[in-house]
């Protein structure tokens, strides 16, 4: 499939994805044989409030980075209910533009109850689209706030979509949300507030503290329906992604990226250890323990991850 994949079969890419996001062993399978074959993509999160216009932004970026010959790949990812566990997929319907293009790549992907703004399979769902020869990968996130700061763990560079009338010059100092930005861009700038709003965000800038070797971020303003101001944006990643590059931040952090991903799956392996010796009756012998204070929680929990509860 990775072979059909890169000799541009969409279909082999889906199947790829779709047992990326199945997870368990499918997922394991899949990256032992696109790990090696990844690492060359640029990967840019795109994520702001709901309708900050992300979708209709990445639509146009497409064309943008299609216009240099670059093949993208697209994770557009949409949040699931809560209560029925479903969700609409409906960002890429504003990506209509290049369903023909053998250079795209769009894949709808559901949040599946992960809070963040993204979902569990995202980092493998980007290696999978880096290993099929996508140059760049553009993850846009779900849109729910000043919470949604995980994509900057995920992204190369992270851009960060507002409109005018936002908020005013406290909403630009809040903490979360608005740190995590190697970009802004204000979209839907032709409406009224868009030079308001960049001077707030160009406040926020100057008063904020940075490492020595961190870049400030710049502004852009855009109307994405229109594609003004779209060139201008794409400039901007290009020069964040340049400065992180040069100054080492890049590969740190790329390095940073695997190091929480790899501790992750050593958690995920030894919850689904515990939930085997739970099967088999040793966790019921360690709780036993607990419960009459032979032992206490910490000692039994070494134990069974150890596998040496008698």
């Amino acid at each position: 499939m990775l072979d059909a994949g890169r000799a541009g079969d969409r279909s082999a890419v889906a199947r790829l994805l779709t047992l990326v996001e199945r997870g368990g062993d499918d997922a394991a399978a899949v990256d032992r044989v696109v790990f090696g074959a990844s690492g060359s993509a640029r990967t840019i999160g795109l994520t702001g409030a709901p309708g900050a216009g992300k979708s209709t932004l990445v639509n146009a970026l497409i064309a943008e980075v299609r216009a240099g010959g670059r093949r993208v790949g697209v994770l557009a990812v949409d949040p699931s209910s809560p209560f029925t566990g479903g969700a609409i997929l409906g960002d890429r319907v504003r990506m209509g533009d290049h369903v023909l293009d053998d250079g795209v790549f769009i894949r709808s992907m559901a949040t599946r109850g992960h809070l963040g703004g993204l979902t569990v399979a995202t980092p493998q769902a980007a290696r999978v689209l880096d290993a099929v020869g996508c140059d760049v990968v553009l993850v846009e996130t779900v849109g729910v706030g000043q919470v949604e700061v995980e994509v900057a763990g995920e992204a190369d560079v992270t851009v960060v979509v507002v409109n005018p009338g936002w908020g005013d010059a406290v909403q630009a100092n809040k903490a979360g949300l608005m740190e995590i930005a190697d970009a802004f861009v204000i979209n839907k700038a032709d409406r009224p507030g868009a030079s308001d709003t960049r001077r707030d965000l160009e406040q926020m800038l100057e008063l904020s503290v940075r490492s020595p070797e961190a870049a400030r971020p710049e502004v852009a303003t855009a109307v994405a329906t229109s594609g003004e101001g779209v060139a201008e944006v794409w400039q901007v990643v290009e020069r964040a992604y340049g400065h992180l590059e040069a100054s080492g931040q890049l590969a740190d952090r790329r390095r940073a990226r695997l190091e929480a991903e790899l501790g992750r799956v050593v958690a995920a392996r030894l919850a689904a250890r515990v939930a085997h010796l739970a099967a088999g009756g040793t966790y019921g012998e360690a709780l036993d323990d607990v419960l009459a204070r032979r032992v206490p929680p910490w000692d039994a929990a070494d134990r069974l991850v150890s596998g040496s509860h008698s």
